[in-house]
């Protein structure tokens, strides 16, 4: 398996640093979570250490490389010993819908309007990791980054 430990260790301060703590429940939210924080910050770090991985349309491994929906798959399955749907649209069901302002890391975050085509994990600071498109690799963007702050985005959380 590919371990990238400089960007391990820097964006595990990283999100040391930012605060993975669920916000305060209300009723009607889902806030909670099954995940616990250790486990939350766990995917986030595996997803960070899976970042330079080659896109592969289908693929679901490191050594195969990536699609969207895989690398959430590979982190989760790793992370949590469940493995969330294979598909973006069946990734839209999974777990809880969650609010902008209730993001914690792990979430997923899907875009698309009415039925979302792309996925990735949430990080925490407004990052997520994904695996964007062939010919790319698994990479951390901004959710208010040139491109995808246009996007209609969805968070659920597992």
């Amino acid at each position: 398996m590919r371990v990238r430990y400089g960007c391990i260790l820097g964006l595990s301060l990283l999100l040391a640093a930012c605060g993975t703590a669920p916000p305060a429940t209300t009723p009607g939210t889902a806030a909670g979570s099954r995940l616990s924080d250790e486990q939350a910050s766990s995917i986030a770090i595996h997803a960070l250490g899976l970042v330079g991985t080659p896109y592969r349309w289908g693929g679901n491994t490191p050594d195969s490389g990536f699609d969207c929906s895989g690398l959430i798959g590979y982190v989760y399955q790793n992370g949590t010993g469940t493995a969330p749907p294979r598909t973006v649209a069946q990734l839209d069901g999974f777990g809880a819908q969650v609010q902008p302002d209730e993001l914690r890391t792990g979430d997923l975050v899907l875009f698309g309007r009415s039925r979302p085509t792309h996925a990735g994990i949430y990080v925490g600071q407004g990052r997520f990791v994904h695996a964007p498109s062939s010919g790319g690799t698994v990479r951390l963007d901004r959710l208010d980054g040139p491109y995808w702050s246009r996007q209609v985005a969805h968070f659920r959380r597992p």
